[in-house]
């Protein structure tokens, strides 16, 4: 086993002389006065390793042994993770004691003596390989595959399964053997590096499906495809957490995952005692019975925030392993860019654009990469959609984190200081925002045979009903009310409909939460109706309160269940509204 002596300092950048090899991402521990700091090699030159330390270095001195592990940063994988809180080490925050948590303390993520209900789901002689099936066990309500180890290379025999019953998760359930006949006992827990993508399924070219996430403005006009990519920037205060819980709540996916990569404390406090309260519309139960969070604690230094996300992907690429659908959140992949250029600097190394470093677009884009739609080895399917918040400062969309996030994601939902500040929730700016999903043929095809051959078109045509509504509002504003044509009035009311009926919704609503796919066609097309319509006015002063009801109608219908009596009232009112001054 490699060993070293700490030959340097630099806040928790520790330089050690090592005196054997030593690999890039190896884990080791530093003996600081009989505590053990856990710390992550991340260059080495030579027979110095650069190691960032994910605890406060406060007192440690040149001289102090270091012992490395032989392996890198890795998590433990098996039944037990979901419903509850890690740190970016996936240590168990819940078993930790006292405000600040104590340097060396490390806790196990999973318990390894608690006892499962095992189904068996391959049989004996049974060919297998890395990431196929053994068995089943309820984590909650979901069902938690006991797989082959993701570190298993090549076939093996499965030699026998254990038959259904309770077993502890460090029990053996299955033996395997290798094509030399040499046996190998398999339990449920297994380890994998978190910076080493888990790789257990087959390259096929994947379908398109759209994620449904219940948000209009997401689905209607910026659609995310299952294990599509997309990222959330915005100043502070423009709705970024609410937005976060509602697509947590409301996204067709069967996990959550949340990575509190840095964001400030009170956020985090927030997803800590708000997600546990929150109900799941899927399954009527709680949502934290679905979810598992990692954050990182204030007792981590902010070089340390990186551990988290990563973290966090490889939880989301075992359950991906299990044919399931997971949601992968991160707030703010910001700290997470903070914490490399301050590592960066460190070093010494050449730096970037705002002192970032030179390959941020390549650390990020490879991250982004890890999510997808995968088939795996028996024929399912599972995948991984990940959204990422971005906090710019002053909420500068030009800065390098966003513009580097802007070449890897495929949506970008800009939230506006503009509309948040004018309580036009969710705040995702209709201009500015984009989902390059709408450009492949693929999901085209998806939209035209699961939704409407129209559909397409009608959502192009909301977009330039909204930019042609901005650009007569900033001529009426120069103008005033009475130096433009009426036409250039009702030109913005129409898009004001499109805003107040199809891009605000009430996340506090029990109805208005969330809107699927049926009915948002029906509201957009209805919407359209109104847009497409001509009007007759003898003056701008008629066409303000004339759309205003209009709206009111319409939002009286979003807040309706749909189909409903009162739905159907609403409806019934609107053309009766709209008859008044229509042209025929």
């Amino acid at each position: 086993m490699t060993t070293g002596k700490v030959t340097g300092i630099i806040a928790n950048l520790v330089i050690v002389e090592v005196d054997g090899p030593v690999s890039q991402n190896e884990i080791c521990f530093i003996n600081l006065a009989g505590v053990k700091l856990m710390a992550e090699v991340i260059k080495v030159l030579g027979n110095k390793a650069y190691t960032q330390v994910f605890e406060s270095t406060r007192g440690l001195v040149v001289g102090a042994n270091v012992e490395f592990m032989g392996h890198m940063l890795e998590v433990t994988l098996g039944p037990g993770i979901l419903s509850r809180n890690f740190d970016g080490l996936q240590n168990d925050l819940d078993k930790m004691e006292g405000t600040f948590l104590k340097r060396g303390e490390y806790t196990a993520p999973i318990d390894i003596d608690k006892e499962w209900d095992f189904t068996p789901l391959a049989k004996s002689g049974d060919v297998v390989q890395a990431g196929d099936w053994l068995g089943e066990v309820k984590e909650n309500w979901i069902g938690h595959k006991i797989m082959v180890p993701f570190k298993f290379e090549g076939r093996y025999t499965v030699k026998s399964v254990n038959q259904a019953g309770t077993y502890k998760a460090s029990s053996a359930v299955a033996v395997l053997a290798d094509a030399d006949g040499k046996e190998f006992p398999v339990s449920m827990v297994q380890k994998w590096p978190v910076k080493v993508p888990i790789r257990a399924y087959v390259d096929k070219p994947r379908p398109f499906r759209l994620m449904e996430t219940g948000v209009r403005i997401i689905d209607t006009m910026n659609p995310i495809v299952e294990g599509g990519t997309g990222f959330v920037p915005g100043p502070f205060g423009s709705g970024k957490t609410v937005l976060q819980h509602a697509l947590s709540k409301q996204a067709d996916a069967d996990l959550i995952i949340v990575a509190a990569c840095g964001e400030r404390a009170n956020e985090v406090v927030e997803i800590f005692t708000e997600f546990p309260e929150l109900d799941d519309p899927r399954s009527g139960r709680k949502l934290m019975e679905r979810t598992t969070i990692i954050a990182n604690t204030s007792n981590m230094p902010v070089a340390a925030r990186e551990a988290s996300v990563y973290t966090a992907m490889t939880l989301g690429e075992y359950y991906r392993s299990m044919g399931l659908k997971v949601l992968l959140l991160a707030d703010s992949t910001s700290r997470w860019a903070q914490a490399l250029r301050e590592m960066s600097n460190r070093m010494e190394e050449l730096p970037g654009p705002d002192a970032f470093p030179m390959d941020l677009p390549a650390i990020i884009s490879s991250f982004y990469a890890r999510s997808g739609y995968v088939f795996l080895n028996n024929g399912n399917t599972g995948s991984i959609t990940f959204i990422g918040t971005v906090s710019p400062a002053g909420g500068n969309l030009k800065e390098p984190v966003t513009e580097s996030t802007k070449k890897a994601a495929r949506c970008f939902f800009a939230l506006s200081q503009q509309r948040a500040d004018s309580k036009r929730y969710p705040a995702v700016d209709p201009i500015d925002s984009y989902s390059k999903y709408l450009e492949y043929p693929e999901l085209q095809e998806y939209l035209a045979a699961n939704i409407s051959p129209e559909w397409l078109g009608n959502v192009l045509e909301a977009k330039n009903l909204l930019l042609r509504g901005k650009e007569a509002y900033e001529q009426i504003n120069i103008l005033g009310d009475d130096g433009v044509p009426v036409e250039y009035h009702l030109r913005y009311w129409k898009s004001e409909v499109i805003d107040f009926v199809i891009l605000q919704q009430d996340a506090f609503d029990k109805t208005d939460c969330s809107s699927p796919m049926a009915r948002q066609k029906d509201m957009l097309g209805k919407v359209l109706n109104v847009c497409r319509s001509d009007f007759d006015f003898d003056g701008f002063e008629e066409v303000n309160p004339y759309f205003k009801r209009v709206i009111n109608i319409f939002k009286q219908m979003n807040y309706s269940l749909y189909l409903s009596d009162d739905f159907k009232k609403y409806e019934a009112e609107l053309v009766e509204i709209l008859n008044e001054r229509r042209i025929a």
